[in-house]
């Protein structure tokens, strides 16, 4: 497989990728964020010269360890070995697609890990116990015992209280997503700071004021996009409604962080669908 090969099944494989890790991580931001560490680490295996019988199990086995960094990171639950052997029936997937990445952050890391490869993403017993590192035995135990707490978890009423956002950071991404809605992408322009980061999530990396500049040009152009205020898992956001689409649902998001009133950082998902599977979103207005 040469190089372009290489990178073409890696775009292929990264939404697959992305619904392991949210889950791992409880967080489709989070998850992308492991996602690119996967994928950083992937590619510089690959420069190195090592070789890959399996691509895909190979994948998920570093995106299982970069999913265990981050969360041990962040002080998280840490691998509960299991041995018990129950049984339980798997979860159909439309089901399991509908339980939110934060339920599955409450299950221990090997069962979460272990549910989400076969009953997400379809990988045999044997297969998950390579890329988690443990026996099949142990693989099939956590498999059986994270279907049936998951199940549990799952029934438990949703909580809606609306995420707690500061006074000072509503009236930022409001006065964002208000200029956005009118067009005013001059006036946006005006409150970038001059190293500005903007990233389209899956597609480009840009730097530096004049550099994003073409960025609001080109939503400026386009007409089938409708915005609103919201938060994305607890985050200020911008949401993004396809006109004449479903209202139900966003398109994509936007997460736009702050530095001395100023814009430091946009992170546009409109190229990466994938991470608003499951994810907890809410309209403020």
């Amino acid at each position: 497989m040469n190089h372009d090969e290489f990178e073409d099944r890696l775009t292929a494989l990264r939404p697959r990728l992305h619904r392991y890790c949210a889950r791992m991580t409880g967080s489709a931001v989070d998850g992308e964020d492991v996602l690119q560490d996967t994928l950083v680490k992937a590619l510089r295996a690959r420069a190195e010269g090592g070789g890959v019988d399996n691509l895909e199990g190979w994948l998920f086995r570093i995106a299982h360890n970069a999913s265990l960094d981050f969360l041990r990171r962040r002080s998280r639950t840490t691998v509960v070995p299991l041995t018990e052997d129950l049984e339980a029936a798997a979860i159909p997937a439309a089901d399991i697609v509908a339980i939110s990445f934060q339920t599955f952050l409450r299950l221990p890391e090997l069962q979460r890990c272990a549910v989400i490869l076969k009953d997400v993403l379809g990988h045999p017993v044997d297969e998950i116990a390579g890329i988690a590192g443990c026996s099949p035995a142990a693989a099939k135990s956590a498999l059986q015992r994270g279907r049936a707490a998951l199940r549990q978890l799952a029934q438990a009423p949703d909580d809606i209280r609306l995420p707690l956002i500061s006074d000072a950071s509503r009236q930022q991404i409001a006065a964002y997503v208000h200029l956005f809605q009118i067009g005013d992408f001059d006036a946006i322009r005006a409150m970038l700071a001059d190293d500005v980061k903007l990233e389209l999530v899956n597609r480009l990396k840009w730097e530096g004021r004049d550099k994003i500049s073409p960025y609001f040009t080109r939503y400026a152009e386009e007409t089938k996009w409708r915005f609103a205020l919201g938060a994305v898992e607890g985050r200020p956001a911008m949401l993004v409604f396809a006109a004449g689409g479903s209202a139900e649902r966003p398109a994509h998001f936007v997460l736009v962080d702050w530095d001395n009133g100023r814009i430091a950082a946009i992170r546009d998902f409109l190229f990466a669908p994938y991470a608003l599977e499951a994810v907890d979103w809410v309209r403020l207005i």
